[in-house]
């Protein structure tokens, strides 16, 4: 069962998702956490799901039965193996929120840190670990993940919130093809741009904007395989094929023709 009530462009291949529930955050919290994940699996023994991702650009701060750790932004696609029986509660961070909760960014590229936070960690899993109904551990576990954040994290800098409107537009706003764009949307020079993503991000601007094409791309291929690649390229601003195909090669590591291919049939 797959239950992702907001887009999931970061997902390669939706249809292998274990068990999955997004929950957006509302409220005060939103300028710090864009939402809570919940993925719970049970894998036959002997068999493993992989799980392909080319993630948004953030850095996720992830509860699970035995480890808590940070996952910074990732500059390629990546993918996990899921064994056995588990669960995860994670926190999708905005800009915001990164240096107090992540301190500088860039020492988390493309890794996994786990982290020292004992009371998040028994508070999700007393949680996770109820006698209760599934749907009411998830929401209990929300709530102290809620909980324990709020104790933490005071009111969001102007530079802050500036980072926050960044990444949005970035994600968002299909006319934006550059850093200069960008940057003239947020009435900054391109070298506060830089600034401010390396800071709040731990990414350059650049790849915030190939992130949101590499995704939309994606998800474009899975909609309408029969889609022609070079149509496809000039929907996401690439100049032609080639370069549509060298972004996919860099980054996730397969041709969009390869992917398509891989992608399940009816």
């Amino acid at each position: 069962m797959i239950e992702i009530p907001a887009a999931s462009r970061g997902v390669l291949y939706p249809t292998r998702l274990p068990t999955f529930h997004r929950k957006p955050v509302t409220g005060d919290l939103a300028v710090f956490v864009r939402w809570f994940w919940i993925p719970e699996w049970d894998i036959e023994p002997g068999r493993s799901s992989r799980q392909h991702l080319i993630g948004f650009p953030a850095a996720n701060l992830v509860v699970e039965n035995s480890t808590i750790g940070i996952s910074g932004p990732t500059t390629r696609a990546s993918y996990r193996d899921l064994t056995g029986r588990g669960w995860a509660v994670g926190a999708l961070l905005r800009p915001a929120a990164t240096p107090p909760l992540v301190g500088d960014a860039a020492l988390f590229r493309d890794a996994y840190r786990e982290a020292e936070l004992p009371d998040l960690a028994a508070a999700v899993r007393s949680a996770m670990s109820a006698d209760a109904p599934a749907d009411e551990r998830r929401r209990a576990a929300i709530a102290a993940f809620t909980d324990w954040l709020q104790n933490r994290l005071g009111a969001p800098s102007d530079d802050a919130l500036l980072a926050n409107r960044m990444v949005e537009a970035a994600e968002t706003d299909p006319a934006l093809l550059n850093v200069t764009d960008l940057a003239a949307h947020l009435h900054i020079s391109t070298r506060s741009l830089q600034r401010l993503a390396a800071k709040y991000v731990g990414l350059p601007p650049a790849a915030l904007i190939r992130r949101r094409r590499l995704q939309e791309a994606a998800e474009r291929l899975r909609q309408d395989p029969g889609l022609d690649l070079t149509a496809l390229a000039h929907e996401f601003g690439y100049a032609d094929h080639a370069h549509l195909t060298n972004d996919f090669r860099t980054s996730l590591g397969f041709t969009p023709s390869n992917y398509r291919r891989s992608l399940p049939t009816e």
